[in-house]
């Protein structure tokens, strides 16, 4: 939500950019916007070819992923480097939420698997409509803790662990 406002007040012209990066280390001008319903309404394929410029600095060959979806059984699912991420499907128990929980998780999973080398990954920030991603080390996602004061706002690696999927709260 923090982002989202730093964006709306340098917009506005009522902060300025080095103001902006100076409350915090991270850069929000390199966000990558993703929108968590976005991915789980056959997103993720777009999503990821989106990411692919900034991924290839970091591996060489990026995977190739399949979207798998059958409208007459209502199932969404992902193949990636061998493994099948289901998003929604009928055998799957939750809301809507729970879609765009696992959709996120399946992006930020094969991306971070994808990156072996360095500690930089592809971290969360914010969740639901406002998600977006940040390639960042892990020293940087940790000193964002410091000068971010809602715990919501920090980087996070997401989980496959209903409801937070990872992000802090």
């Amino acid at each position: 939500m923090r982002s989202l406002i730093y964006k709306l007040l340098l917009t506005l012209g009522l902060l300025s950019s080095q103001q902006a990066q100076a409350a915090t280390p991270l850069d929000y001008d390199s966000l990558i916007l993703l929108d968590a319903e976005a991915l789980a309404e056959q997103g993720i394929n777009e999503a990821y070819e989106q990411l692919l410029p900034q991924l290839k600095q970091y591996v060489v060959a990026p995977i190739e992923i399949e979207e798998q979806f059958s409208s007459e059984t209502g199932s969404y699912a992902v193949k990636a480097g061998g493994e099948i991420y289901k998003i929604y499907g009928p055998e799957l128990e939750g809301s809507e939420g729970e879609s765009w929980g696992r959709a996120t998780y399946a992006l930020f999973h094969i991306i971070n698997k994808q990156i072996t080398k360095g500690d930089v990954r592809l971290y969360a920030i914010n969740s639901a409509n406002d998600l977006g991603g940040l390639f960042l080390s892990q020293s940087a996602a940790e000193q964002s803790k410091n000068t971010l004061n809602n715990r919501k706002d920090w980087p996070y690696l997401p989980e496959l662990v209903s409801p937070w999927y990872g992000q802090f709260h």
